[in-house]
């Protein structure tokens, strides 16, 4: 192995990572099925998105908790911890480098390391993907997969739809986030490397 590999990605993790992606897709386009489509002329037959989106969500729940708990024995949850000393600065530095810095050529204020493989505005997604939204949106289905431990009225409103719009509008970042996921993973110099690294497992270091 070269100097400027560095093993970042082991099996556990990537096999993980691609499940995960996938059932997002898969998640994405029954949810939007159900939600938007014409019932005469839809994008999937309504009781089929139903039957998709709820086994793939619970094969990703299973998926999930895997996730959460080797993440802490392997304790790959390191790079999960916030520093909140100086964070506004760093976070300000990584969005002028996607903003302007990248556009020019500039080199980036962070690089990956075996202690650091997230830069701060990755770690700021990350955790907010994989510990505020994902649990809302398992709580949520779970609860709509089993309505009766639905509270029928929260203050004034229905408490299904209060749990349904929760339930999608989380599922709904989760999906600007994959694409903002897929497009910042291209950004390096060559576009294609950090797929290779999900792939391999090592990161060739820039």
């Amino acid at each position: 192995m070269s100097n400027n590999k560095l093993y970042l990605y082991p099996v556990w993790l990537r096999i993980w990572h691609g499940i995960n992606a996938l059932g997002i897709i898969l998640l994405g386009i029954t949810g939007l099925s159900m939600q938007y489509t014409n019932m005469e002329s839809p994008l999937l037959k309504f009781s089929s998105a139903v039957s998709i989106h709820n086994l793939v969500g619970i094969i990703l729940m299973i998926s999930y908790f895997f996730f959460f708990i080797t993440n802490i024995i392997k304790n790959n949850i390191k790079h999960y911890r916030i520093s909140l000393n100086g964070l506004v600065n760093r976070l300000m530095k990584q969005g002028k480098y996607y903003v302007f810095d990248y556009l020019k050529g500039n080199p980036k204020p962070f690089h990956i390391s075996e202690e650091e493989k997230f830069n701060p505005l990755q770690q700021i997604s990350y955790v907010g993907a994989m510990y505020i939204l994902v649990p809302i949106v398992i709580i949520t289905g779970i609860a709509l997969l089993y309505p009766g431990m639905i509270i029928e009225k929260i203050y004034s409103f229905s408490g299904i739809r209060l749990t349904t719009f929760l339930h999608s509008l989380a599922g709904f970042f989760i999906l600007i986030f994959l694409i903002i996921h897929l497009y910042v993973i291209t950004i390096g110099q060559h576009p294609l490397r950090n797929f290779k690294s999900i792939i391999t497992g090592y990161h060739e270091a820039e």
